[in-house]
């Protein structure tokens, strides 16, 4: 099972459900607006592998992911939250949550406009998490159908668009890696 938390309006998800149809791909949006673009998006171009779901991915994720359950965790994109750094992805203890729930040698992949932003999510990925990873840019000329909307306005008006990808490595432990929640 793969898990995009902020899918907006389903660009990224669509394609990538079509790109690999023999994944499972949930998708959370929780803007109104955002999902109901992607839900009409996604009715006129069903992807049986693709769940969308009108939800804050905090509280499903904590619901309804048994641990070690997510092959791959896309965040692309994410607010950045600028007067509150501890709601940031990596600043938060939900992200031990988080990586509870990825299987090893699982990938998350972070994509941001804001080099400031990935600077502090790979310091924090290095030395909170401990966590390998690679960063790349994304060029205007790599991008392809299937990219987010921002990344492709961003790219447009020639900013700089960088990509984390942090895989959890084989024994890697957090204090939730055997709870569940109650049914």
């Amino acid at each position: 099972m793969w898990l995009e938390i902020g899918a907006g309006t389903g660009v990224h998800a669509l394609a990538c459900a079509a790109q690999h149809p023999q994944v499972q791909l949930v998708a959370i949006e929780r803007t109104a607006d955002k999902f109901a673009t992607f839900a009409r998006a996604l009715a006129a171009q069903p992807q049986p592998n693709l769940t969308a779901l009108h939800a804050d991915a905090l509280p499903w994720v904590v619901h309804a992911v048994p641990p070690a359950r997510l092959a791959r965790v896309f965040i692309l994109y994410p607010n950045p939250e600028p007067h509150n750094r501890a709601q940031r992805w990596l600043n938060m203890p939900f992200f031990a949550f988080l990586l509870s729930r990825m299987q090893a040698g699982a990938a998350l992949v972070l994509a941001s406009n804001l080099p400031a932003y990935v600077d502090e999510a790979e310091q924090q990925a290095r030395e909170v998490w401990q966590l390998p990873l690679s960063r790349h840019v994304i060029t205007a000329d790599a991008v392809g159908g299937g990219r987010p909307r921002f990344e492709q306005k961003y790219l447009a008006r020639g900013e700089p668009c960088s990509e984390l990808r942090l895989i959890k490595p084989a024994g890697y432990r957090t204090p939730f890696d055997d709870w569940q929640a109650p049914a």
